[in-house]
């Protein structure tokens, strides 16, 4: 709970604030390059699958996932960690869209896809 006695603070950033995910990752990629980077750190980039139902989730298609062992329909993310001897961190994530839904603009402007 980030040090409130309810969750009730982060559950609304999470849900009803409005802010920048961006700007947000920045600010944390430069505290941890200052805070916790340290020459033997390594970058660790780790992707994980999303199991779905349904085809209008963006980048939602019958794929192999990892985390079913198997091709299931899901979705893909790909995440980008720091680890070093200071602390370790989530630095940065991105959903792999595969090539049918980039071909399909207007598919990717129905689920919000820029």
């Amino acid at each position: 709970w980030i040090g409130e006695r309810t969750p009730d603070g982060v559950q609304h950033l999470l849900e009803r604030a409005h802010w920048d995910v961006d700007v947000a990752r920045d600010i944390l990629r430069d505290y941890v390059t200052e805070h916790l980077g340290d020459e033997q750190g390594v970058l660790i980039v780790d992707e994980t699958g999303f199991i779905k139902k349904g085809t209008h989730s963006a980048g939602v298609q019958r794929q192999y996932s990892g985390t079913a062992g198997r091709v299931e329909n899901s979705q893909i993310g790909v995440f980008l960690c720091y680890a070093g001897q200071g602390g370790h961190a989530f630095i940065d994530r991105a959903l792999y869209l595969p090539k049918p839904w980039t071909d399909d603009r207007p598919r990717c402007e129905a689920a919000g896809i820029p």
